[in-house]
Protein backbone atom coordinates (compact mmCIF):
# COMPACT_ATOMS: atom_id res chain seq x y z
CA UNK A 1 0.00 0.00 0.00
CA UNK A 2 1.40 3.38 -1.04
CA UNK A 3 0.48 5.16 2.16
CA UNK A 4 1.96 2.39 4.30
CA UNK A 5 5.17 2.80 2.34
CA UNK A 6 5.11 6.53 3.05
CA UNK A 7 4.55 5.92 6.74
CA UNK A 8 7.30 3.33 6.90
CA UNK A 9 9.82 5.61 5.26
CA UNK A 10 8.95 8.24 7.82
CA UNK A 11 9.36 11.41 5.75
CA UNK A 12 7.11 13.97 4.18
CA UNK A 13 7.35 13.94 0.43
CA UNK A 14 7.40 17.73 0.37
CA UNK A 15 10.60 17.79 2.43
CA UNK A 16 13.36 16.87 -0.01
CA UNK A 17 16.42 15.38 1.64
CA UNK A 18 19.81 16.82 0.79
CA UNK A 19 21.95 14.34 -1.10
CA UNK A 20 25.65 13.93 -0.43
CA UNK A 21 28.52 12.93 -2.67
CA UNK A 22 31.17 10.43 -1.72
CA UNK A 23 34.88 10.81 -2.42
CA UNK A 24 34.34 9.45 -5.93
CA UNK A 25 31.78 12.09 -6.78
CA UNK A 26 28.83 9.67 -6.71
CA UNK A 27 25.50 10.96 -5.49
CA UNK A 28 24.66 9.27 -2.20
CA UNK A 29 21.04 8.89 -1.20
CA UNK A 30 19.67 8.49 2.31
CA UNK A 31 17.50 5.97 4.07
CA UNK A 32 13.85 6.96 3.84
CA UNK A 33 14.29 8.90 0.61
CA UNK A 34 12.03 8.35 -2.40
CA UNK A 35 13.84 7.96 -5.70
CA UNK A 36 13.23 7.14 -9.32
CA UNK A 37 15.16 3.95 -10.02
CA UNK A 38 15.50 3.22 -13.72
CA UNK A 39 12.40 1.69 -15.25
CA UNK A 40 11.19 0.48 -11.85
CA UNK A 41 9.63 3.86 -11.09
CA UNK A 42 9.37 5.29 -7.59
CA UNK A 43 11.07 3.37 -4.81
CA UNK A 44 11.67 4.01 -1.12
CA UNK A 45 15.17 3.44 0.20
CA UNK A 46 14.49 1.18 3.17
CA UNK A 47 18.06 0.28 4.08
CA UNK A 48 21.61 1.15 3.07
CA UNK A 49 24.42 -1.29 3.76
CA UNK A 50 25.32 -4.95 3.42
CA UNK A 51 22.05 -6.85 2.85
CA UNK A 52 21.05 -9.32 5.53
CA UNK A 53 19.36 -12.66 4.95
CA UNK A 54 20.38 -12.73 1.29
CA UNK A 55 23.34 -14.24 -0.57
CA UNK A 56 24.31 -10.72 -1.63
CA UNK A 57 25.52 -10.11 1.91
CA UNK A 58 28.29 -12.69 1.51
CA UNK A 59 30.28 -10.29 -0.67
CA UNK A 60 30.36 -7.59 1.99
CA UNK A 61 29.31 -5.05 -0.64
CA UNK A 62 26.89 -2.28 0.32
CA UNK A 63 23.55 -1.90 -1.41
CA UNK A 64 20.48 0.28 -1.37
CA UNK A 65 17.49 -1.86 -0.41
CA UNK A 66 14.64 -0.41 -2.45
CA UNK A 67 10.91 -1.00 -2.05
CA UNK A 68 8.90 -0.11 -5.17
CA UNK A 69 5.97 2.08 -4.12
CA UNK A 70 3.50 1.00 -6.79
CA UNK A 71 4.41 -2.68 -6.92
CA UNK A 72 5.66 -5.39 -4.59
CA UNK A 73 9.07 -6.88 -3.99
CA UNK A 74 12.54 -5.66 -3.10
CA UNK A 75 15.37 -4.36 -5.25
CA UNK A 76 19.02 -4.48 -4.20
CA UNK A 77 21.00 -1.78 -5.98
CA UNK A 78 24.77 -1.46 -5.43
CA UNK A 79 25.81 1.98 -4.15
CA UNK A 80 27.81 2.34 -7.36
CA UNK A 81 24.92 1.23 -9.55
CA UNK A 82 24.95 2.35 -13.18
CA UNK A 83 21.14 2.38 -13.23
CA UNK A 84 19.64 5.88 -13.33
CA UNK A 85 18.62 7.21 -9.90
CA UNK A 86 17.27 10.59 -8.84
CA UNK A 87 15.11 11.98 -6.02
CA UNK A 88 11.44 12.42 -6.86
CA UNK A 89 10.16 15.95 -7.35
CA UNK A 90 9.50 18.05 -4.29
CA UNK A 91 6.03 19.49 -3.85
CA UNK A 92 7.31 22.92 -4.94
CA UNK A 93 8.96 21.45 -8.04
CA UNK A 94 5.80 19.56 -8.97
CA UNK A 95 3.67 22.69 -8.58
CA UNK A 96 6.11 24.69 -10.69
CA UNK A 97 6.12 22.06 -13.42
CA UNK A 98 2.32 22.03 -13.52
CA UNK A 99 2.39 25.77 -14.15
CA UNK A 100 4.83 25.17 -17.01
CA UNK A 101 2.80 22.43 -18.69
CA UNK A 102 0.94 24.81 -21.06
CA UNK A 103 4.33 26.04 -22.33
CA UNK A 104 5.75 22.58 -23.06
CA UNK A 105 5.27 22.11 -26.77
CA UNK A 106 4.29 18.92 -28.57
CA UNK A 107 6.55 17.77 -31.39
CA UNK A 108 5.43 17.46 -34.99
CA UNK A 109 5.49 13.74 -35.81
CA UNK A 110 2.84 13.32 -38.50
CA UNK A 111 4.25 11.25 -41.34
CA UNK A 112 7.17 9.83 -39.40
CA UNK A 113 7.90 6.10 -39.49
CA UNK A 114 6.36 4.18 -36.56
CA UNK A 115 9.67 2.51 -35.71
CA UNK A 116 11.47 5.86 -35.65
CA UNK A 117 8.68 7.27 -33.48
CA UNK A 118 9.10 4.37 -31.09
CA UNK A 119 12.76 5.28 -30.68
CA UNK A 120 11.82 8.93 -30.14
CA UNK A 121 9.25 8.07 -27.49
CA UNK A 122 11.61 5.61 -25.81
CA UNK A 123 14.19 8.40 -25.70
CA UNK A 124 11.71 10.60 -23.83
CA UNK A 125 11.13 7.86 -21.27
CA UNK A 126 14.84 7.16 -20.87
CA UNK A 127 15.65 10.71 -19.77
CA UNK A 128 13.44 10.13 -16.69
CA UNK A 129 12.52 13.85 -16.84
CA UNK A 130 8.91 14.81 -16.16
CA UNK A 131 9.09 17.56 -18.78
CA UNK A 132 9.85 14.95 -21.43
CA UNK A 133 6.94 12.80 -20.24
CA UNK A 134 4.61 15.79 -20.67
CA UNK A 135 6.01 16.42 -24.15
CA UNK A 136 5.50 12.78 -25.14
CA UNK A 137 1.89 12.81 -23.89
CA UNK A 138 1.11 16.05 -25.71
CA UNK A 139 2.77 14.85 -28.90
CA UNK A 140 0.79 11.63 -29.04
CA UNK A 141 -2.45 13.40 -28.07
CA UNK A 142 -2.07 15.96 -30.87
CA UNK A 143 -1.24 13.29 -33.42
CA UNK A 144 -4.25 11.19 -32.36
CA UNK A 145 -6.61 14.15 -32.79
CA UNK A 146 -5.26 14.94 -36.26
CA UNK A 147 -5.58 11.33 -37.33
CA UNK A 148 -9.17 11.20 -36.06
CA UNK A 149 -10.01 14.24 -38.19
CA UNK A 150 -8.98 12.17 -41.24
CA UNK A 151 -10.76 9.02 -40.13
CA UNK A 152 -7.57 7.27 -39.05
CA UNK A 153 -6.45 5.68 -35.81
CA UNK A 154 -3.34 5.98 -33.73
CA UNK A 155 -0.91 3.05 -33.76
CA UNK A 156 -1.16 0.75 -30.75
CA UNK A 157 2.52 1.26 -29.93
CA UNK A 158 2.10 5.02 -29.68
CA UNK A 159 -0.95 4.66 -27.46
CA UNK A 160 1.02 2.36 -25.15
CA UNK A 161 3.92 4.83 -24.89
CA UNK A 162 1.48 7.61 -24.01
CA UNK A 163 -0.23 5.44 -21.40
CA UNK A 164 3.11 4.59 -19.78
CA UNK A 165 4.22 8.23 -19.76
CA UNK A 166 0.95 9.28 -18.08
CA UNK A 167 1.32 6.54 -15.49
CA UNK A 168 4.89 7.56 -14.61
CA UNK A 169 4.04 11.27 -14.53
CA UNK A 170 0.88 10.91 -12.47
CA UNK A 171 2.57 8.60 -9.97
CA UNK A 172 5.33 11.11 -9.35
CA UNK A 173 2.86 13.98 -9.00
CA UNK A 174 0.80 11.84 -6.64
CA UNK A 175 3.78 11.31 -4.36
CA UNK A 176 5.13 14.85 -4.58
CA UNK A 177 1.75 16.52 -4.03
CA UNK A 178 0.66 13.97 -1.42
CA UNK A 179 -2.63 13.21 -3.15
CA UNK A 180 -4.19 9.90 -4.27
CA UNK A 181 -3.05 8.73 -7.69
CA UNK A 182 -6.59 8.78 -9.11
CA UNK A 183 -6.97 12.45 -8.14
CA UNK A 184 -3.95 13.72 -10.01
CA UNK A 185 -5.19 14.05 -13.58
CA UNK A 186 -8.55 15.47 -12.62
CA UNK A 187 -7.57 17.84 -9.83
CA UNK A 188 -4.03 18.99 -10.43
CA UNK A 189 -3.44 18.77 -14.17
CA UNK A 190 -6.49 20.61 -15.43
CA UNK A 191 -7.43 24.08 -16.49
CA UNK A 192 -10.95 25.37 -15.78
CA UNK A 193 -12.33 23.97 -19.02
CA UNK A 194 -9.63 21.79 -20.53
CA UNK A 195 -7.45 18.92 -19.42
CA UNK A 196 -3.75 19.47 -20.00
CA UNK A 197 -2.34 15.96 -20.01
Amino acid sequence: DVYKRQKFCGILISEKLMNMEDAGGRTMFRKGEYVIYGNNGICCIEEIGVPRDTPLGDSGKEYYTLAPVFSSGKIYAPLDTKVFMRPILTKAEAEELILQIPEIRAEEVIGQDVRALGEKYKGCLDTHRCEDLVRLIKTVYRKEKRLEENGKKLAKTEREYSKLAKELLHREFSMALEVPYDAVSYTHLTLPTKRIV
